[in-house]
């Protein structure tokens, strides 16, 4: 037998063995799929389920663990008051009235003021920072210590990068405009903007458009040019302000009642926490994608993308951090999370600021165009 009749009979028997490899598997799985456990769950979201990032990926996640458990999990979401108002997620799943909710945690500040920092703190980390954190450092562990006393098993299950600092009737130049301004803002920015005078209030993002026509509100801040393209809010006003100072990340979680977290075996579990982790990726790179052509249509449309003014940051930076300074008083836990994320912090931001480009080689102009 020749070297060109070696190889070929080896390359035969090698493909004889990983097709019967692949149907050893497939049967396998098969096997495991009919003997797993049926898990039917209602799940009440907190956003509509066309929000890039916020809550596609709990479409992505429903999907996902229908097709790869072979539709033994079933997670069923349900619209904003479907089920629930959208700010009584926690309270549902805490008492068992529904397995797990989907939303975003900020919302629940006034009960456990540590939660903004893990929703969208501001001036806080980068969402590749945040993710090294809470999967590798104290971030999981210490949440799930937070949501022990409500019988709450928490899955970070989406991520988007920062938000817009909001939609305003003029363009910003002075942290004075925002004294008796009616605004919508959420988590710690908003302590930052009654600070400076604004009268803050929470709705939630289908009501924005309608309050911001009727002038019940004068300005509001909600999410990422892609989702605020999708509520419309360009149709009403025309100042749009960046950075988001105030959420340099967003996050959504699927709170799990723990009875029934506890209650699944172990198979379910891992699948539900694989497709989370699935779900984070799908919202960040979706976000990624869809953001910058969003931002790219607001600028073509004639929406003023504003930039605000380095002053005007570390002003609100300064107020930040004597708000931030005020809940550590009132809240231990507050203190123990933002002081791991703030070490965390010290240490990535040696590693950012050295081992990645300057973003000043991500400008549009300095991408040079091969000829």
């Amino acid at each position: 037998m020749n070297m060109m009749t070696r190889t070929k009979a080896s390359m035969r028997f090698k493909l004889a063995g990983t097709a019967a490899a692949v149907m050893m598997a497939t049967g396998t799985m098969a096997t495991v799929a009919n003997a797993q456990e049926q898990v039917r769950w209602q799940v009440p979201i907190a956003f509509p389920s066309n929000l890039v990032g916020l809550s596609t990926p709990v479409v992505h996640l429903s999907e996902s663990l229908q097709a790869a458990s072979g539709g033994n999990i079933n997670l069923r979401y349900y619209e904003p008051g479907e089920l629930i108002p959208a700010f009584e997620i926690l309270d549902a799943v805490s008492e068992g009235q529904y397995p797990a909710g989907f939303t975003w945690i900020g919302y629940d500040q006034g009960s456990i003021p540590s939660l903004p920092l893990y929703a969208g703190a501001p001036f806080g980390m980068e969402p590749s920072s945040y993710l090294a954190w809470y999967y590798h450092g104290d971030g999981h562990t210490l949440l799930e210590e937070i949501y022990e006393p409500y019988n709450v098993q928490p899955l970070l299950c989406s991520m988007i990068g920062p938000e817009a600092a909001g939609w305003f009737a003029e363009p910003v130049e002075s942290l004075e405009q925002m004294d008796g301004l009616r605004i919508r803002f959420a988590g710690i920015g908003g302590r930052v903007m009654e600070r400076l005078g604004a009268s803050v209030t929470m709705l939630p993002g289908g009501e924005l458009y309608q309050a911001m026509e009727r002038g019940t509100i004068d300005a509001t801040e909600f999410s990422a040019p892609a989702v605020d393209r999708i509520l419309g809010m360009q149709e009403i006003v025309n100042n749009y302000l960046m950075p988001g100072w105030h959420q340099t990340f967003t996050t959504a979680f699927l709170l799990v009642n723990q009875d029934s977290w506890n209650s699944l075996e172990e198979a379910s579990r891992a699948q539900i926490e694989m497709g989370c982790r699935s779900a984070t990726l799908f919202g960040l790179s979706e976000s990624e994608w869809e953001n910058p052509l969003a931002l790219q249509g607001f600028v073509e449309e004639g929406v003023n993308a504003q930039v605000l003014p380095e002053e005007v940051l570390q002003e609100l930076r300064t107020i930040t951090h004597e708000v931030q300074q005020e809940i550590a008083n009132e809240d231990d836990m507050f203190r123990r999370v933002l002081d791991s994320q703030q070490d965390w912090m010290r240490i990535h931001g040696e590693w950012r600021t050295k081992g990645y480009l300057p973003k000043e080689y991500y400008l549009p102009e300095n991408i040079q165009q091969l000829d």
